[in-house]
């Protein structure tokens, strides 16, 4: 028996020692699957300044501000305004005139003066067909916001309009947004662009790190003018974030895309946000006659 627990014992440290060995490897070789907190800290650290009384970036800011009695909400965006973004599902034989219908509630949200600002208006044109997107931006924040909810939802005007749309509409739903303070302020575009809407639904609790990534992997991607906005949820479905690209056609985005994997650190970025992820969506989107942003 003595000389069977000795085997077996010897056996099982071989056996462990080889394992770990196999583990180590792994470790080195695999890169994705496993949150690598430590990496992403490196990833982001910044060079130091030649001043330290000055300030050393949007990061530096985050880190200060990235404690547990802080919000996302404090650590990640300026709050200065608050976004909403609407998807509508439309009836397929409805969407022109939908379009129409639209085209006037905008104008009526400007005469009723309700502080509210239509950002961009799309339709989808690969991706869920039939879906008109639009970001709706309310200056003032959150007073403004109430203020735009209660003349929508009690003026007459606006109760025929929604009417005759909700005739059209197969579904539709919405989202209350802050924009990350490290990406461009959405603002209207010369030309003519297709439009790109990535959206990602994170893991809980891995907002900072996904936002500590982008802080400087968006800095690989503004050679070509391409990042239109981003944002993440206040209200509506959490932990979800929205990236918008701007493109000429779908062969720029081929081209511009390819060459960004030429840049150093943009596949660090990738390799370390993608762990982060549980769903991911991408739409193609054309913007709408009537939209600021073309």
């Amino acid at each position: 028996m003595a000389t069977l627990c000795k085997t077996l014992l010897c056996f099982g440290s071989r056996s462990t020692v080889s394992a770990v060995k196999r583990s180590l490897q792994s470790a080195r070789t695999v890169q994705f699957g496993v949150r690598n907190v430590h990496a992403t800290a490196a990833l982001m650290r910044e060079a130091p300044s030649d001043d330290d009384d000055q300030p050393r970036g949007w990061f530096s800011r985050l880190r200060k501000a990235a404690q547990p009695e802080q919000s996302h909400s404090m650590a990640l965006s300026t709050k200065e305004q608050v976004y909403e973004i609407q998807f509508h599902s439309v009836k397929p034989e409805c969407m022109e005139e939908y379009l129409k219908l639209y085209s006037q509630l905008q104008d009526l949200m400007r005469q009723k003066e309700t502080g509210a600002e239509l950002a961009a208006s799309f339709t989808v044109e690969i991706g869920e067909q039939d879906e008109a997107i639009h970001i709706w931006q309310y200056p003032g924040g959150y007073p403004t916001l109430n203020h735009a909810n209660t003349i929508y939802r009690t003026d007459s005007e606006f109760l025929d309009i929604r009417k005759q749309r909700n005739m059209m509409l197969r579904s539709r739903k919405n989202q209350i947004l802050l924009a990350f303070s490290f990406w461009p302020t959405i603002s209207p575009r010369e030309g003519t662009n297709i439009y790109e809407l990535r959206s990602y639904t994170l893991k809980p609790g891995t907002m900072y790190e996904w936002a500590n990534c982008w802080a400087r992997g968006i800095q690989h991607r503004r050679e070509n003018n391409e990042p239109v906005a981003g944002y993440f949820t206040q209200l509506g479905q959490q932990f979800t974030v929205h990236h918008i690209w701007a493109y000429k056609d779908l062969q720029t985005r081929k081209e511009t895309r390819e060459a960004a994997w030429n840049r150093p650190g943009w596949d660090e970025c990738v390799s370390y946000t993608v762990p982060l992820i549980r769903y991911m969506q991408s739409r193609i989107l054309i913007p709408t006659p009537f939209s600021p942003l073309q």
